[in-house]
């Protein structure tokens, strides 16, 4: 029988342990641990948060958004029992050190061993949190701690929390998270790339005419219409997802795997990042609100219309970018990026468009309306894959006519099983104090910087967001974005 792997020894407390992400990813995650064998017999972990509850009652919350949220199949009444015995609960209010101390008496005697602690909570509440925890003797050489996005809501805001966060834990201790640096294609990305010879030779401005990424949703705001407005897609999706993706793509190869080689490729890309500003902010962003439509053949409210909505809102439910770097890779290369709730479909991919060849012999090739050149789809979500467009001849004699073919690789199909959920190698990666696909503190900074003066231009210029109907890609004038390039969207069916 195979061996399973064992991590190291750790204490894991998840602060806002009662609430929605928590139950829905979180514990959901551990508990997939638990059924893999990743977890030393010792190990051990504490739910906080504010609500009263004894450790059974804790449990059985647990187990109950277990069943909900645990793929079918995969929840096991043995294997919870197991997981739950090393559960506990322990009733902490952020400001208030009587918690803390209850804490530490639960704590204190493994005072060596590793612990993790994960601020699933509103930012506001993180510095009380870790300022508390230092203060009673629960920060040790062998601590860490996770920040759940969103850091600030702008670049001052974000540096503070960072500040108050480095007052307790050095920086090597501190793991910002990005669930989507944990998606299998989003890490599959450095290995198609610096693993293959045939892609790296081929992935530079001489090649690729341009890079999209879009990441879309079906959903509205779900009922948190007042944390949704306060952000926006920008500060929801931009600023963190979409430009850690971009840094993905654009990265140059780090000398080797390393944590820091890795952040300080990623760090060049964002600091080559064309500034956005007042001179070209109508020719390079685009903002989108949702109106009511269809979704799925479901009629769905507005934005507007949503429950708790204030209906002066301005608050953007889409973006569409059109940026450049300014480096040598990728000079003249636009990336457009493009971001939504209410759209079509849930859908994540980054496509890779390539030049058309230099010189094309086949007359026919480009009067088909089906002609295009070389294309690479890598597919987020809802299923990973990797899709790859070739030309090739339409079988029959006569003219030699083109036909473009797909090769398609699903993770699902190729490799069978399961495919981790993002929090669950994320976590893992915590445990093991590996912070490679955790966000350095610099990386957050340039981003913010680059954002923030994008929402200074939107507010200067008095760019509001224009309405879409739900169910659709958004604002014509997303189109338009990219068109006026003489490019177009891709929205093939999946693959």
């Amino acid at each position: 029988m195979k061996q399973r792997l064992k991590h190291r020894i750790a204490d894991i407390v998840i602060f806002g342990g009662t609430g929605d992400l928590a139950l829905r990813k979180l514990f959901p995650a551990l508990y997939e641990m638990e059924r893999t064998g990743r977890f030393d017999d010792e190990t051990r972990i504490f739910g906080a948060s504010r609500s009263e509850h004894s450790d059974e009652e804790f449990r059985s919350k647990l187990e109950e958004a277990g069943q909900k949220f645990i793929p079918k199949g995969e929840f096991d009444a043995e294997i919870w029992k197991k997981f739950a015995s090393r559960i506990a609960y322990v009733q902490v209010s952020a400001g208030d050190e009587a918690g803390f101390k209850v804490l530490y008496e639960k704590l204190s005697d493994q005072p060596d061993r590793d612990r993790v602690y994960y601020f699933s909570t509103s930012p506001s509440l993180f510095a009380d949190m870790a300022f508390n925890l230092k203060k009673v003797g629960l920060v040790t050489p062998n601590s860490r701690v996770v920040l759940e996005k969103p850091l600030g809501h702008d670049l001052e805001s974000c540096r503070e929390i960072n500040g108050q966060i480095g007052e307790v834990f050095e920086e090597n201790q501190i793991f910002r998270i990005d669930h989507y640096l944990g998606k299998e294609t989003v890490q599959n990305l450095m290995i198609l790339r610096f693993a293959n010879a045939m892609f790296e030779p081929l992935w530079n401005s001489a090649h690729i005419d341009h890079v999209q990424i879009t990441v879309g949703e079906e959903v509205g705001v779900e009922g948190r219409w007042s944390y949704y407005d306060d952000a926006g897609a920008m500060r929801d999706m931009v600023q963190n997802h979409m430009l850690q993706l971009l840094c993905l793509v654009a990265m140059e190869p780090p000398y080797v795997l390393d944590q820091d080689a890795v952040r300080d490729e990623k760090v060049k890309v964002l600091k080559a990042l064309q500034p956005i500003n007042d001179s070209n902010i109508d020719s390079s962003t685009v903002r989108g609100q949702y109106r009511k439509g269809a979704v799925g053949g479901k009629e769905v409210p507005g934005y507007l219309e949503e429950e708790g909505a204030n209906v002066d809102s301005t608050t953007e439910t889409f973006v569409a970018i059109r940026a450049e770097l300014n480096n040598w890779r990728w000079a003249g290369v636009p990336f457009y990026l493009r971001t939504g709730k209410r759209l079509p479909k849930r859908h994540s991919e980054i496509v890779i468009q390539f030049r058309d060849v230099p010189h094309q012999i086949f007359p026919l090739a480009k009067s088909m309306t089906n002609y295009q050149a070389n294309k690479l789809v890598l597919r987020l979500q809802p299923d990973d894959g990797i899709h790859l467009v070739l030309n090739n001849k339409n079988p029959g004699p006569g003219l030699v006519r083109l036909r473009p073919t797909a090769l398609n690789l699903s993770f699902a199909e190729a490799f069978g099983g399961r495919s981790p959920d993002a929090y669950e190698r994320l976590l893992l990666d915590a445990i093991d104090g590996n912070n490679t696909l955790f966000v350095r503190r610099d990386e957050q900074d340039i981003a913010w910087q680059w954002v923030d003066a994008i929402q200074e231009a939107w507010k200067n210029n008095h760019i509001t967001p224009k309405g879409y109907t739900s169910g659709t890609w958004g604002p014509s004038a997303a189109i338009a974005l990219i068109e006026r390039d003489g490019r177009t969207w891709n929205e093939e069916a999946g693959f």
